[in-house]
């Protein structure tokens, strides 16, 4: 019923409105063709997964907040999670976060993010 309204939505734009509609996923391959029909989303940008440089950045950013033990090596952490995307890297962040938090730390250790990792 949702893409059945999207559809009919996306179908009712005037070709002079100067719409542009984006969309994303991390899974193409389970939309309906009817989405990708010309006149819809019948464009692609692939943005592929970080490198290990990428990786290490967006953990900089998601750990701002989080207090580190000295033991976090975020080179490690970015080297050991190849193929992982910018949530992926925000979701292990939090999972050590609560890890650390199950335990009774006040800091979040290498090993909840190898526990968090394994999870």
């Amino acid at each position: 019923q949702t893409l059945n309204q999207l559809l009919v939505e996306m179908d009712g734009f005037e070709s002079n409105e100067s719409i542009i509609l984006i969309a994303a996923t991390n899974r193409p391959d389970v939309l309906d063709p009817a989405l990708l029909r010309p006149g819809r989303f019948d464009r692609q940008v692939v943005v592929p997964n970080p490198d290990i440089v990428g990786r290490e950045k967006i953990l900089k950013v998601h750990v701002r907040n989080v207090p580190l033990a000295p033991n976090v090596d975020l080179k490690v952490i970015a080297r050991g999670t190849p193929g992982f995307s910018g949530a992926d890297l925000m979701n292990l962040v939090n999972e050590s976060a609560l890890m650390a938090a199950r335990r009774n730390k006040r800091l979040v250790t290498m090993a909840e993010f190898e526990d968090a990792k394994d999870k």
